[in-house]
């Protein structure tokens, strides 16, 4: 096994030029990578929020009020579906989790129930619906959310709300981002570089809820702005403050978005272009066929952003949102409508800043401890098993640490203050492979066996005590990996990288090195058996 074979030559010169090109970026300032030629490796390390800087945000999902919105919208559905079959109601009494209805006349009742059943659609998943018709009476139907669908909607929301957050923070170009669950109902958001919490709350936190809903032209904006607000309208404003009186049902709405981007409209402003998906687009052709001539509201967050009147019925599924945008305006809408609207609303709970000075002493501070590790190690090898052997040791430190560095600038992953705590843990793993070689070694030479011979037999009997090790490493590696997260998961990776590359550099080229030396040096005797 000691042997020095070509394979084993060519596989560690190899391994460290290849880690010296991936890993030398890391020593450039970002316009020195940026000047190198194409055809080299340029990527370097990214540092986490804590060697970094950026922001820290904790936000809690606003899931009562995402189910008073189903709720609302749910409301909408029964008064526009009993209407459409000519069914006459009485009143409306709002429930936590629906509307219990009441007939004008009892004989319809049967009518009714048929008409919210079918409201109510096919089941689902788990064959179960989401929403239920129950008879109270002759003249009383409830037509509400069953508890699963209620119970549901918060896990549901916060799962949704994570990969909006995390399309709405990529659009920025933010690298690397930590978006974790925290709780029931709480996201924690790390933004490393991103020094502004406030421009990244302002993109996070918008619902970005885009609705088409009809102006309602048969009520007076007067009566509304008065108290007198029809129970199938609401009254909202424009941009400009101009109130608006519109019908509550949503006609199409953001979630049939496919794509939207800054364009320009006829007289060379900027404007957004959208595209609907079939279902939108068969939809909003309906909807525009039924109200030709008919004011129909676009609808952001609340605010009505234009109302124009429609002219001939759009079977396209594409049109163009108009208005006094400016391009910072426009392209923040566009950003917002492509990463998807929210579920529910996000409330800021916590907002933190860690300033690039403290990711500065932070980077220092990491540096020192990793130098002073790696330097009392050196001390201990060659103190312990001279400088030959020791040396061996030394050089596959090196390359270990330089195979660290390419590993995660390669696969970019992050570089945390516990990530640190994990390289220099794997310097140390190293080494145990080479001390635990070494003393076979010398234990054999005590022994009476010649130097090749106990050489050989040091690498050949330590390698299963060197798997072993390792593999109850990994092993524990994997489930801080799995079931950690944030800081956790980048020790977890870091510790990942550094087995493998530690094991190579500590056992191969250990024995090329010691392989070359007993090529060209023949000696008589084990310096370390001495």
């Amino acid at each position: 096994m000691i042997q020095l074979s070509r394979w084993k030559v060519i596989l560690v010169v190899a391994s460290a030029i290849i880690g010296c090109l991936l890993a030398y970026p890391n020593l450039l300032s970002p316009a020195q990578r940026a000047a190198l030629p194409g055809w080299l490796p340029k990527n370097a390390l990214n540092l986490g929020l804590d060697l970094q800087g950026g922001s820290y945000l904790l936000l809690e999902v606003d899931v009562p009020k995402m189910r008073e919105k189903r709720v609302t919208n749910l409301i909408e559905d029964v008064r526009v579906t009993l209407n459409g079959a000519g069914i006459a109601t009485n009143g409306f009494q709002r429930e936590a989790g629906g509307v219990v209805v009441t007939l004008a006349n009892p004989a319809q009742s049967d009518a009714a129930f048929k008409a919210l059943q079918q409201l109510g659609g096919a089941a689902g998943p788990g064959a179960q619906v989401e929403r239920t018709a129950t008879r109270l009476g002759d003249d009383r139907i409830r037509f509400a959310y069953t508890d699963a669908a209620l119970n549901s909607m918060g896990a549901t929301a916060v799962d949704q709300s994570i990969e909006v957050v995390r399309r709405r923070i990529d659009s920025l170009g933010t690298r690397e981002p930590s978006i974790t669950r925290q709780g029931a109902d709480r996201i924690v958001v790390q933004a490393p570089g991103e020094s502004d919490p406030s421009k990244l709350e302002e993109v996070i936190g918008q619902t970005a809820q885009l609705t088409f809903q009809m102006v309602d032209v048969e009520n007076s904006v007067n009566d509304a702005l008065a108290g007198r607000v029809p129970p199938d309208s609401e009254l909202l404003q424009g941009e400009d403050g101009t109130p608006y009186l519109v019908k509550k049902r949503v006609l199409v709405s953001g979630e049939n978005l496919t794509r939207a981007g800054v364009g320009s409209d006829q007289n060379g402003r900027p404007a957004i272009d959208f595209r609907f998906d079939g279902a939108g687009a068969r939809r909003f052709g309906e909807a525009t066929a039924a109200n030709l001539q008919k004011p129909f509201a676009i609808i952001l967050d609340g605010k009505v952003i234009s109302a124009p009147t429609i002219q001939s019925a759009i079977t396209t599924g594409s049109g163009q949102i108009t208005g006094n945008f400016s391009i910072q305006e426009a392209s923040t809408l566009v950003n917002l409508l492509n990463g998807g609207a929210l579920p529910a609303p996000l409330n800021v709970e916590e907002r933190r800043t860690v300033t690039a000075e403290l990711g500065a002493d932070a980077v220092a501070a990491g540096a020192l401890s990793t130098a002073v590790g790696f330097a009392i190690i050196v001390v201990f090898m060659i103190l312990a098993y001279g400088f030959l052997f020791g040396g061996v040791s030394v050089v596959g430190l090196v390359l270990n640490g330089v195979l660290i560095v390419a590993a995660m600038s390669l696969t970019q992953a992050t570089l945390t203050l516990p990530g640190i705590a994990g390289l220099i843990l794997t310097f140390a793993v190293a080494v145990d492979a080479n001390v635990l070689i070494y003393e076979r070694m010398r234990d054999e030479a005590r022994s009476g066996r010649s130097v090749i011979a106990s050489m050989d037999a040091g690498f050949n009997k330590a390698m299963g005590t060197i798997i072993d090790a390792n593999l109850t490493t990994l092993v524990a590696a994997g489930i801080m990996f799995v079931f950690g997260e944030g800081p956790v998961r980048g020790f977890a990776w870091t510790l990942t990288i550094g087995v493998f590359t530690s094991v190579f550099s500590s056992v191969l080229v250990a024995q090329v090195l010691l392989g070359y030396w007993l090529k060209t040096a023949k000696p008589k005797k084990l310096p370390i058996a001495e």
